[in-house]
Order: structure tokens, then C-alpha cells, then sequence
């Protein structure tokens, strides 16, 4: 499951690597060399030769030009977007060990250890492949998109399973939490060239604050005309000094501001660089917009419906996050907000001025041999000027516009997707996972124009940041399709979600994972939940930490049983995958018993107490 080798040895290295797509040249002259406990991130707009990179690096690609040297013996392990899976049972696919189980459980697919993977869907698919290469043995990993399709309590789990991690890793993510924590260095791949950044003095430890910081100062160097993407940057870059306590939801009053500068005019045009999404607009919306009375829907045949007794009412500028476990039924509530379901129970009730714009997981079918230009003109129409207008703003230059969408990255296709949509002009806008597979630019400029949008906005994601940054209220669905509003956007469900997990209740949305957070989460409650406390006695004190050392040993020896336990398990892989949630359970306590040990020892220590 861990890299063996910890002594620094070189895992590839790459000189002077290009590549390109007809009429255009996707990077030229890189250079990159990735030695064990080197965490390097690859950002860059969608379509900037992100993955053909990692292709190139993991070894199953050859580059156009310049030369890809492997370590001696290197084992290599290479997730790919769409990666190949072979044919067989689940466990067995994964190794058949206690090891594989538990990471397939903790990836929110226990209960298809037994399945046979060609009857999975493309997630769950790629949830199998990441299983396998998590409980392999490799010296570098090589994970393109690892958190799509993975919901909160499993990408915890990876983001800390990769923070442990001591081999090398290149990694594609759009999951800024997990750049933030996990990479070391940031490779940004802009119009061609590469940029490398790596952390010091304030950003230490953050490659991603690090590439923040060195793209702003690199564009103010350079005096571009990009200044909304330079200040969107600069502005997370803000966001993520000031901290999850200072991250609170924007006021109603930001939306009626925008909707009266709307009203009262047209806006500024778009500047050559911008992701100009603001000029896109929103039609009127009335004050009725959707009700959900007792709404209940099950699929025909099953035992038990998905969803049952939600009461709702959506109104105008309503910013609102649906949370809950892989399965729960998010994607079935949007798709009865859409009109595209009907409840087998209750009633959903839309306003007359309703317009639906439905950014969906899968996205509109678009034929392939279609250029993208005609794409935006629609079947009745010629495209005009206003529609290559509309795709410059949406970083398609003028070779793309005539691209056929074939040859479009999944990202470049995520991307003209969402311009679709928006175009439409809805004023209820349903965002189903809409950070699967675009690029930090894009998110950063459709958080910046949902600020501002004077549409109501329902989105079912679970990339933290992006609820963080854009819901006011969180609507948790738990595992019997019930539905709770939880006040406080995305912040107030995850402080009240930790307090429950602490004091060992319920998770807020139902997700039985929730009680085997990772470690370091676990620790990290911990030390949010603990009292400041500088005038303790003595005596209190020392009783503390004889508490606190006896948690230690009771966490410890729990542990090791289960440990011997799953030397016996043999080949019982359900009895494995539980043995693997226990022992996920016992890392989290045993961290946290040594980290309230270690505070209350160093305050021995500042009040010069001798223990």
C-alpha cells in the first residue's frame, strides 16, 4: 500500500517534452524530474495537454519530441480519466486482500465487493481502479482526476491516504482542497510553456498557494490583459490564507446589488483573456420558483424508495448545496427539480417564469464530427459573429471554434457543455458535480459569476471549496432519502457534522462513513474541539495526561487485536472490508489520543511541570 523504498531515488525524468493537436501546440520544452516524496501537481486550462503529460510520465504514452528516463525497477502505478479495468469479481480485481477490501469500502462501494466490474458504471469503474492501485505496492503514482466520482467521506480518506503517502506522486486534480494539503510543487502548463512552482517562506508546505502566488506576480510581471483570471487567483489566494473559520456564506444582499446593476443596463464588453460568464445574463424570475410538498420516488420494483418526505420550497436568489452519500438520491432530487422525473408521491410545483438550465453530469450528447462553432449556433442557423464571440470568451480561440468536438479534451467538452447551458440564459441553474473534469480557471471564473448571478442556483457537488465558496444553505440527504436544511452554507454543515462525528453521533447526512474519517481529520476536530485552557492546576493537569496516556494504550491495544484478527480473516472479504473499517476507526482514535496527549504536555511543559 506504501512505497518500500524511503531513501530519495529518482522515479522518471523527462527533458524537453512537447506535444501538440493539429494547428496546435499544446507544450513544448518540458522538463520535469520526479524523485520519491516529491507530490507534484499538473494544472493548466482543460485542453492543455494536462493528461497527455501524465500519459507520457506513467509510460504508456511516447512523447512527440525530447526523452522520458525511468528509475531502475520503478513500479509505476497510472490512473487514467477513463481507465481500463479488468474483467472479474471486485475483490479479486483489487488483490483479493484484507488491504484491497477496506479501500474499496472506504471508496463507497463495499457492497459490490462481489459485483462483476463489467456490470459497473463508468464511476464506479474508476473507483475499482483506484482501489487497485491504493492497495498495490508502487514507488510513483500517477493519478489524473482521482477524486471524480468519490464522495466527501472518501475523498477524506484519499486526501489523507495520499498525505501519508511516502513514494512520488503527479497528480491532475481539480479538488483544491487536496492540492492544498497533498502537493509539494504545482507544474502550471499556460499557452504552451510550463511554469514550475514550489513552495517558501509564507506558502511553505503549499504548492497550491505557492502556484497562486507565482501566477499573479508572473502576470503582473508581464503586464497581461488577463486581469480577471490574475484577480480571481489572487482572490483565493486570500480565501485560502484567512481559513475555514473565516469562510462564511455571501449575503442575499450581494445578489439584489447585482441584480440592480443588471437591471440597469449593459454591462462593460468582455476583454480579450477574459472568461467573460457575467454577459451571459439570467431571464426574469418571479417569486415562485419550486416547491417540493411530501415528495417521495422509488424506482419501479424497488424495496425502498430513494427519496421520502421532502419538504422544500426553493425561492428567488436561494443559493442552496445538496450533500449526502454516493447513492443517496441528489442527482434524483435534481432531476424532479428538472421536470425530467416525476414524484411517485407529493407533488413539485414550479413557477410560470421558471427557465431550467440543467448542467448535468453527463452533459448534452453532442455529435463528435460536429464542429464546435456549429455547436453554438444550434441546427436552424449559420454561426455568427455574436456565437465566436461567445466561444473566445469561453477560451476557445479561433482554431478550436473550428475543431471538430471529437478531438476536444473531456474537459475542453465539460467546458462548451457549461457554455450551452449558460447561454440559455436559465434562471434556476442545477448543477450536478459541474468540477468533474474542468480546470481551476473555469471554476474559479464560474464561482466568481455565481457571486453574482441573480438566478436561484441548486448544486450537488463534492468538491469543498466550490460548495464553500458558492451555497448559503446545505440540504443533507441521509441514507433513507431524507432530507434535513441545514442553515450556515457548507461551513455550518461541516462544523455541525464534526461535532456530531466527536461526540459519536450521526453525520448529518446519514453516512455511516463519516465515523471513519482519516486520522488526520479526526485529529484535526479534535484539536477544534478541545477547550483553550492556560490556568489548569497542577493536579488537573497530571490527571489529564494519565487520562490521556491510558486512551493512548487502550487505542493501541484495541488496534493490534484487530490487526491479529485480520491475519485469520482468510478469504472472507466482507469480514475483511469490516476488520479494514474497524481499523481505519482505531488509526483515527489512536491519532487523536496522541495529539490531545501531545497538547497537554506541552502545556506541562510551558507551566514547568515535571511529569
Amino acid at each position: 500500500m506504501r512505497a518500500c523504498h524511503h531513501r530519495r531515488v529518482i522515479c522518471v525524468d523527462g527533458q524537453d517534452l512537447a506535444a501538440s493537436r493539429p494547428n496546435r501546440v499544446l507544450y513544448r520544452d518540458v522538463s520535469v524530474t520526479v524523485s520519491t516524496g516529491d507530490r507534484l501537481a499538473v494544472v493548466g486550462l482543460n485542453g492543455c495537454g494536462k493528461s497527455t503529460l501524465l500519459r507520457v510520465l506513467a509510460g504508456v504514452a511516447e512523447p512527440e519530441s525530447g526523452v522520458v528516463r525511468f528509475g531502475r525497477g520503478v513500479r509505476i502505478g497510472h490512473l487514467a480519466q477513463e481507465p481500463d479495468v479488468p474483467a472479474g469479481v471486485v475483490s479479486d480485481v483489487v488483490g483479493g486482500s484484507w488491504r484491497g477490501a477496506a479501500v474499496v469500502d472506504r471508496l463507497g462501494m463495499g457492497d459490490l465487493l462481489d459485483a462483476d466490474t463489467t456490470t459497473l458504471s463508468g464511476g464506479q469503474r474508476k473507483r475499482v481502479a483506484l482501489a487497485r492501485l491504493l492497495a498495490g505496492e508502487h514507488d510513483l503514482l500517477v493519478l489524473d482526476e482521482p477524486t471524480n466520482h468519490l464522495d466527501l467521506d472518501a475523498i477524506g480518506f484519499l486526501e489523507g491516504w495520499l498525505a501519508s503517502f511516502s513514494g512520488a506522486l503527479v497528480l491532475v486534480t481539480h479538488d483544491r482542497h487536496v492540492l492544498d494539503r497533498v502537493t509539494t510543487e504545482v507544474l502550471e502548463l499556460d499557452r504552451g510553456r510550463a511554469y514550475l512552482h514550489v513552495p517558501r517562506g509564507e506558502h511553505a508546505g503549499s504548492g497550491y498557494a505557492a502556484y497562486l502566488a507565482g501566477r499573479v506576480e508572473r502576470e503582473q510581471q508581464a503586464a497581461t490583459a488577463e486581469d480577471v483570471r490574475r484577480n480571481l487567483a489572487r482572490s483565493e489566494l486570500a480565501w485560502l490564507r484567512r481559513g475555514a473559520p473565516a469562510r462564511t456564506a455571501k449575503p442575499k444582499a450581494r445578489i439584489a446589488s447585482a441584480k440592480a446593476i443588471v437591471e440597469g443596463g449593459p454591462q462593460a464588453a468582455a476583454r480579450a483573456g477574459d472568461l467573460d460568464l457575467g454577459a451571459l445574463g439570467s431571464s426574469r424570475l418571479g417569486s415562485k420558483v419550486v416547491e417540493l410538498h411530501d415528495v417521495e420516488f422509488a424506482w419501479p420494483g424497488a424495496a425502498k424508495p430513494v427519496l421520502q418526505h421532502v419538504e422544500h420550497l426553493i425561492e428567488p436568489g436561494d443559493r442552496l448545496g445538496v450533500v449526502g452519500a454516493n447513492g443517496a438520491g441528489k442527482t434524483t432530487l435534481l432531476d424532479l427539480l428538472a421536470g425530467r422525473l416525476q414524484p411517485t408521491q407529493g407533488r413539485v410545483e414550479r413557477g410560470a417564469t421558471v427557465r431550467v438550465g440543467y448542467y448535468d453530469q453527463h452533459g448534452a450528447e453532442l455529435d463528435p464530427a460536429m464542429r464546435v462553432r456549429d455547436a453554438v449556433a444550434g441546427p436552424h442557423r449559420p454561426a455568427s459573429h455574436e456565437d465566436a464571440s461567445l466561444l473566445a470568451r469561453f477560451w476557445f480561440d479561433t482554431d478550436a471554434q473550428w475543431a471538430e468536438i471529437g478531438t476536444l479534451s473531456g474537459g475542453e467538452r465539460r467546458r462548451l457543455q457549461l457554455l450551452l447551458v449558460l447561454a440559455e440564459q436559465p434562471n434556476l441553474l442545477l448543477l450536478d458535480e459541474p468540477t468533474n473534469d474542468l480546470d481551476l480557471d473555469t471554476l474559479r471564473a464560474l464561482e466568481d459569476h455565481l457571486e453574482t448571478w441573480t438566478g436561484a442556483l441548486v448544486v450537488v457537488s463534492h468538491d469543498r471549496t466550490f460548495l464553500d465558496r458558492t451555497v448559503e444553505e446545505v440540504l443533507a440527504i441521509d441514507d433513507l432519502g431524507r432530507a434535513e436544511l441545514v442553515r450556515g452554507g457548507f461551513a455550518g454543515w461541516l462544523a455541525r457534522r464534526a461535532a456530531s462525528i466527536v461526540t459519536g453521533g450521526g453525520s448529518g447526512s446519514g453516512n455511516a462513513g463519516a465515523a471513519t474519517s482519516t486520522a488526520a481529520s479526526r485529529s484535526q476536530l479534535v484539536r477544534s474541539a478541545e477547550p483553550t485552557r492556560t490556568t489548569r492546576s497542577p493536579s488537573t493537569l497530571r490527571r489529564l495526561i494519565t487520562s490521556a496516556e491510558r486512551d493512548l494504550a487502550d487505542a493501541s491495544a484495541q488496534r493490534d487485536a484487530v490487526i491479529g484478527e485480520l491475519a485469520t480473516a482468510g478469504a472472507d472479504h466482507r469480514r475483511m472490508a469490516e476488520l479494514g473499517r474497524q481499523l481505519e476507526r482505531l488509526d483515527a482514535q489512536l491519532a487523536a489520543a496522541e495529539e490531545r496527549w501531545m497538547t497537554l504536555a506541552g502545556e506541562a511543559e510551558a507551566a514547568g511541570l515535571q511529569l
